[in-house]
């Protein structure tokens, strides 16, 4: 009865800080640690015991898959050199530095337990960033790097802290943990492909939003338990997975399916980010009582945390500044190439199919370079400046999985407590302190927000392609018929004169008239077939932004469930 209550208040208290901190514009999360904190101290509040396990492998796994899931694949692959950077190589620097600190200052501290300590702190949490870089319109380069960051960085720490915890029960060589590193990538990268593929594949076949979107439920720890069990990289596996799942959704299922999934995703990413965050609060008290029962004093643990605050804060500065520089430098090359490029496309233009090369094997070049340089037009026009490295670089807040990774620490580490009172402190100190500045960071960068002019006009040559491809099916009898079997001039015409989103006319024009509502429905749901073609073949090519695919995305399978929801109400 205890344990119903306390999820029934944290489930109001989530839904009531949202609101709240919608309206004063500061980002949930934010609210909620200190909601948290302050419950955990109001008298005859139940202490919550939660095993650390049940936060990394129980609401990690489904997190991650949701932000995945909805990460477009072309963002990641565009921005793998920053991700990587940031969510690898910075993580690496992070354990390392913060792990020769704690060495140093704590006595009696082994380099594993310090190591492990640093991996705990080093991973950030991109939720409360990105929600507030959203809300204040920062690019969508930046706000997808911060996104892609989030969604590795954990799996990077998670490994570094494993091989760190088995280096307190015996010798670890530098090469070993290198080694376990790329085997918990490479397999986990493995698993997570087959689970992505094989999810869309066989949730496809069962053509109903229920069983699709209940079995999507459990595609996360498909993917995070087998490669516990490997080895290698669960959280990795699951977002590989998501990735793939979100990329392959057009094709493989339904309008009806995917909307379903999306709409019941959001709401329980939703509620499982305010119970972590809420989570995180709620044990400030016990870290406290469990510190001041051993000799180590609270002060110097939670001055330790403040130091070790500072040091990853600095160290995030100082990596981001000459990343982007070589960013910088990778647009200088973008712009040196666009000659280049234009001298291939022309000759390959000019080129005809012959017997070294068919013509098959000609639409795949095209097709590349046409991807090659849409690459080159992006790093153009969306930039990553100094003004991006500002935010990136005080965009560093870690959160709630920072302070369940501490709990997972074996019992006999040295100074155990006092090490997870010091990831508290770190989490804390950079959720709030970062979380509470970055909007004025945000302003005082003036950072530019997208071009929307730009993407105005891009989504209108997206829809000009997309009817293009609309008015090519209307004239083909294979999808409006031949003979007796064609389609009414009338139900043609209708359907010719429909945008993405259909009008209802038929409603009103083809009242009492069966054959000619049944035409128009098979017919539309047709042409919204080649309109979805259209789109994952200019998808493939990217030729535009995924702000604008995702949007027609969106509108084709609005369009799509309404009209299928139509007809099968007809039917009835």
């Amino acid at each position: 009865m205890e344990l119903t209550l306390v999820l029934v208040l944290a489930v109001v208290a989530t839904v009531g800080v949202a609101v709240f901190s919608g309206r004063l514009g500061v980002a949930a999360p934010l609210v909620l640690v200190i909601v948290g904190a302050g419950l955990s101290f109001v008298p005859g509040f139940p202490d919550l015991e939660i095993p650390p396990e049940f936060i990394l492998a129980g609401v990690l796994p489904p997190l991650l898959y949701s932000a995945a899931v909805n990460m477009p694949a072309q963002d990641f692959r565009r921005n793998f050199k920053p991700i990587t950077a940031l969510a690898v190589v910075l993580v690496v620097v992070t354990t390392l530095g913060t792990g020769w600190f704690f060495h140093a200052l704590i006595p009696d501290l082994g380099w594993p337990a310090a190591f492990a300590l640093g991996a705990v702190i080093s991973p950030t949490d991109a939720v409360a960033a990105t929600s507030v870089g959203k809300k204040l319109g920062l690019p969508s380069r930046v706000v997808a790097v911060l996104e892609g960051e989030g969604l590795v960085n954990d799996a990077s720490a998670l490994v570094l802290l494993r091989s760190a915890v088995a280096a307190l029960a015996g010798t670890v060589s530098l090469w070993g943990v290198a080694g376990d590193f790329v085997f918990a990538v490479v397999v986990a990268s493995v698993i997570g492909l087959i689970v992505g593929y094989a999810n869309v594949r066989l949730r496809g076949l069962l053509n109903d939003p229920i069983l699709t979107t209940a079995i999507s439920l459990i595609v996360p720890f498909i993917a995070y338990l087998p490669a516990e069990e490997a080895g290698a990289s669960g959280v990795l596996a699951v977002v590989v997975a998501g990735l793939v799942t979100g990329h392959q959704a057009s094709s493989h299922l339904g309008a009806q399916d995917r909307i379903a999934e999306a709409i019941n995703w959001r709401t329980l990413a939703f509620l499982l980010e305010g119970a972590v965050f809420l989570l995180m609060g709620l044990e400030l008290k016990k870290s406290i009582e469990d510190v001041q029962e051993s000799s180590f004093s609270t002060w110097h643990a939670v001055g330790l945390g403040l130091a070790a605050s500072l040091i990853v804060i600095l160290l995030r500065i100082a990596f981001v500044a000459p990343m982007v520089a070589l960013l910088r430098r990778d647009t200088q090359r973008a712009q040196e190439s666009i000659t280049r490029l234009d001298e291939m496309q022309a000759r390959l233009d000019a080129r005809e199919p012959d017997n070294l090369l068919t013509e098959r094997r000609l639409r795949h070049m095209q097709t590349r370079m046409t991807r090659v340089s849409a690459d080159v037009a992006f790093k153009l026009n969306e930039t990553l400046g100094w003004r991006g490295g500002v935010v990136l670089g005080w965009a560093g807040m870690r959160g709630a999985i920072t302070v369940a990774a501490a709990q997972t620490l074996p019992s006999d580490t040295p100074h155990r407590p006092q090490l997870i009172l010091i990831a508290f402190v770190v989490a804390g100190t950079t959720l709030l302190l970062q979380g509470f500045t970055l909007p004025g960071v945000i302003r005082m960068a003036k950072v530019a927000p997208d071009d929307q002019d730009r993407l105005r006009d891009e989504y209108s040559h997206l829809v000009t392609e997309l009817q293009q491809a609309a008015l090519e099916a209307l004239g083909d009898p294979d999808v409006i018929g031949s003979g007796d079997s064609m389609m009414s001039d009338a139900v043609i015409d209708m359907v010719r004169n429909d945008s993405i989103i259909g009008r209802a006319r038929v409603q009103s024009e083809t009242e009492g008239q069966t054959d000619g509502r049944e035409q128009y429905f098979r017919l539309r749901l047709r042409v919204l077939s080649a309109e979805r073609d259209a789109l994952l073949r200019v998808r493939k090519l990217g030729v535009y932004s995924s702000q604008s695919l995702t949007y027609a995305q969106h509108l084709l399978d609005l369009e799509e469930a309404r009209l299928e929801q139509l007809s099968n109400d007809k039917a009835e």
